[in-house]
C-alpha cells in the first residue's frame, strides 16, 4: 500500500484552533475515503505550543458538537522537520503562515491558511477517476499545486475571512465563532482532498 499523505495544521498554542481543525478534518476525510488505514493523516502543532497539554475544554466541546473526538490529543511544538515532512500545511492565520514559511522557506508553495486553501480549491473536484487510481500523496500534491497556481488569479480573502479567530481565554461565543469559521471552509477542503 502507498504511504498516506500528511497534512499539518498550525496555530499558536496547539490547544484550540489547530486541534479542532486536525480532528474534524481527519474525521471528514475518513468518512469520504473509508478503509483500515487513512489515505491522509492530519496532525497539528503550535508556533508557541503548550506542549503536552490536552485540547482546550471549550474547543473540545465545540469539536464534539460537530462530530469530532478530542480523546488523546496532546499539544506539540512546530518544527522545521514537521513542515518538511508534510505534503500540505494549513494554518489558522496568515501570521502563522508567515511563521511556518520563515521556519522552512522551501515549503512556501504548500503552506496556506485553512480558509485561503478552501477558497483556492473551491473549483478542484476530486470526484473523478484520478482519485481512485492515484497515490494519496500524489493527489494531495496535485491539489496543493492547483491551489498554489490559483494564488493571484482571484482577489484574496479579506483578513477577517482568511484568519480563524483565536478563542483562547475568551468567552464561549468566540469558541463558537471559531468552530463556525472552520466548518464553513471544511466542505471545499474535504471535497478537493478526498473526492
Amino acid at each position: 500500500m502507498s504511504q498516506p499523505a500528511s497534512i499539518l495544521v498550525v496555530c499558536t498554542g496547539n490547544i484550540c484552533r489547530s486541534p479542532f481543525i486536525e480532528r474534524l478534518l481527519q474525521r471528514r476525510l475518513d468518512e469520504r475515503r473509508p478503509g483500515s488505514e487513512p489515505a491522509i493523516r492530519v496532525r497539528s502543532a503550535g508556533t508557541s505550543a503548550m506542549s503536552g497539554w490536552a485540547m482546550d475544554e471549550r474547543a473540545a466541546g465545540q469539536l464534539l458538537a460537530y462530530g469530532g473526538d478530542p480523546t488523546g490529543f496532546s499539544a506539540r511544538s512546530l518544527t522545521a522537520e514537521l513542515v518538511a515532512g508534510s505534503d500540505l500545511v494549513l494554518t489558522a492565520t496568515r501570521s502563522h503562515r508567515g511563521s511556518v514559511s520563515a521556519l522552512y522557506p522551501k515549503g512556501l508553495r504548500r503552506v496556506f491558511t485553512f480558509a485561503d486553501f478552501a477558497d483556492l480549491v473551491a473549483g478542484v473536484d476530486g470526484l473523478d477517476a484520478r482519485v481512485a487510481n492515484t497515490d494519496p500523496r500524489e493527489w494531495v500534491a496535485h491539489v496543493t499545486e492547483e491551489a498554489a497556481s490559483n494564488r493571484g488569479l482571484r482577489p484574496p480573502l479579506e483578513p477577517a475571512q482568511a484568519d480563524v479567530v483565536d478563542p483562547y481565554g475568551r468567552p464561549d461565543a468566540v469558541f463558537a465563532s471559531m468552530a463556525q469559521q472552520v466548518v464553513a471552509s471544511m466542505p471545499a477542503v474535504v471535497r478537493a482532498l478526498a473526492g
